[in-house]
């Protein structure tokens, strides 16, 4: 049954109302929610804010690096240390390391450019601040509905957005209500707020409705893989940032990795594969767990028992994407209703491999928007205040002026690793000249015929793993008698175009083993179809953005499904 047919035999869906609806509960969303509540004390007013999480809680779907600039933390809590916020790792000392396959040049830290500078700043877990956010929203009277995705965008009759709906829950695998079938809740709003984080379901379907990305360069992603290790003591440095560039990737594929050393005997560790790149060989899980051997990652998980030094664990293992292409790529982000905020819009500066500060100021600036929109009696029209503020804000600063990180690299590592330094040392980054981005990442892809196969180095399950051992580790889980939330614009293509001309990149950018092509037994097992193990899926929305046919499209699926990430 589709959802008007649903919706025609077993509605209407029940309405709540608020005077803010907001759509996602990490760092951008919960922010956005906390600064309205203390925006009302402040003023002796009341104004009803509920965030939708789509995850089990706050911070189960939440996965950075990461390092965290406490700026605009401090603008939001100034006593976010009495609060308790879980800042305690300080960033002790930086080394930026370019990587040959047995070699490394690790760069004096007199000449690293000033974003590449993490005095001041913390290693953290990001699910955990996320934790501790939602406690704050909490306190102040924020509504949190974890386990509710906003699955639709409802619209007044002149195209307004008015809110959201969840989705229907007990859907069977045929598309049929169960018994279990529960129907969605519509959730109307003078102002919603959209927080989904990159490539976000529903802020994407906005950007397309509303031409917000008009005029704008195509955005670009990375797909960043993490792993969360404990290792030994004696090879444990407290505060400790490694970031590395180069092998094992080519000259002209862009792509990074860090290693951060965290509190009690921790590191995380993971590698960014730009998803611009051109060879469909090409995997991202495959070429992070090849960055392991590497003699200068390696010593830190490897134990040396002549030595006494005992062998890392693995903990955790997770992926998401991220936005990397910056201001030159961020769309309109206010339209008639609402306004994305965070990734959502693509406010992370990928040149300091840093969002969660930018999530966290922008959702305060759409918050003083929508407050004093809604104190003046307003409701459904633009918040114009909000991208006004940013354009004025310390924010939009840091943004322009390294704006054109990212495009540099399309000339190469050498080129772009030379102009950055050029732009930040030597004009300060007061740049004249602005490069732009022509294709989405997805074009970018060559014909298999015209690429070289890649041949990764089978897992040892020691220092490198296979996928699904990885998927594990994340604690995913979906529903089994629920529709794929992995759908296909037409079922042909996965087989007919993309395996055809592309050798089935699907079975290799994504990071869980959710696209297998497997023998097609209705066509005597001589033939191969795409088989979707929707409920490996990590959420991470790489498939929607590299699939070069984009006949993948990435939907919610039940409530409370996908990872659930533990230090993360």
């Amino acid at each position: 049954m589709t959802n008007e047919e649903i919706l025609a035999q077993y509605g209407p869906r029940e309405a709540m109302e608020y005077d803010v609806v907001i759509v996602g509960g990490g760092p951008a969303g919960l922010s956005t929610a906390i600064r309205l509540k203390q925006l009302a004390a402040e003023k002796g007013t009341d104004v009803s804010v509920v965030v939708l999480e789509k995850g089990s809680e706050p911070g189960a779907h939440i996965l950075s690096g990461a390092i965290m600039d406490p700026r605009a933390l401090t603008e939001l809590f100034p006593n976010w240390k009495e609060l308790g916020a879980p800042l305690n790792q300080p960033v002790t000392d930086d080394a930026y390391v370019f990587l040959g396959e047995k070699s490394s040049f690790r760069v004096p830290n007199m000449f690293l450019p000033p974003f590449a500078h993490n005095h001041g700043n913390y290693i953290i877990s990001l699910g955990n601040v996320t934790r501790w956010l939602a406690q704050q929203a909490e306190g102040l009277g924020v509504e949190i509905f974890p386990g509710f995705p906003a699955a639709e965008v409802l619209y007044t009759e002149d195209g307004k957005v008015k809110g959201v709906a969840t989705g229907n829950m007990g859907i069977g695998k045929d598309g049929e209500p169960t018994p279990d079938f529960q129907l969605g809740m519509e959730l109307h709003a003078k102002y919603t707020i959209f927080a989904e984080g990159a490539r976000g379901h529903l802020g994407k379907q906005l950007i397309a409705r509303y031409a917000l990305d008009a005029g704008c360069d195509p955005q670009s992603f990375g797909i960043g893989i993490k792993e969360l290790w404990e290792i030994d003591p004696a090879r444990h440095k407290p505060g400790f940032v490694m970031h590395t560039a180069g092998w094992p990737m080519d000259n002209k594929t862009y792509g990074g990795a860090f290693l951060y050393h965290m509190e009690d005997n921790k590191v995380a560790l993971g590698f960014v594969t730009g998803l611009g790149y051109t060879n469909p060989y090409l995997s991202p899980f495959e070429e992070f767990q090849r960055w392991k051997t590497h003699p200068n990652i390696r010593w830190y998980l490897e134990g040396d028992e002549a030595k006494g030094i005992k062998p890392g664990k693995r903990l955790s293992y997770g992926a998401r994407a991220i936005n990397a292409s910056g201001i030159n790529s961020l769309p309109k982000t206010v339209f008639p209703g609402g306004a994305l905020v965070g990734c959502d819009a693509g406010y992370l500066n990928v040149s300091r491999i840093k969002g969660s500060h930018a999530a966290i100021k922008t959702g305060m600036l759409a918050a003083e928007a929508a407050y004093d929109a809604i104190v003046a009696g307003r409701q459904h029209d633009e918040l114009t205040a909000y991208p006004k503020a940013f354009e004025e804000s310390w924010l939009h600063t840091e943004l322009n002026k390294d704006r054109n990180f990212k495009n540099w690299f399309k000339y190469g590592l050498t080129t772009a690793t030379l102009m950055n330094g050029f732009e930040q040392f030597v004009l300060r980054g007061h740049i004249p000249w602005t490069l732009h981005r022509e294709k989405p990442d997805h074009a970018y892809l060559k014909p298999a015929a015209e690429c070289t196969p890649i041949e990764y180095p089978k897992p040892d399950g020691k220092l490198t793993f296979d996928r699904l051992s990885s998927v594990f580790l994340s604690n995913t889980n979906h529903a089994e008698n629920q529709p794929s939330h992995l759908t296909l614009k037409d079922p042909s293509v996965p087989v007919n175009i993309n395996l055809a001309k592309y050798a089935g990149p699907e079975s290799r950018y994504c990071p869980a083993g959710v696209y297998e092509f497997v023998p097609d037994e209705s066509k005597g097992g001589s033939a191969q179809r795409l088989q979707i193990n929707a409920q490996n899926c990590v959420h991470c929305k790489t498939c929607d953005i590299k699939d070069p046919t984009q006949n993948i499209v990435w939907v919610t699926p039940e409530g409370g499904g996908g990872p659930n990430y533990v230090g993360m």
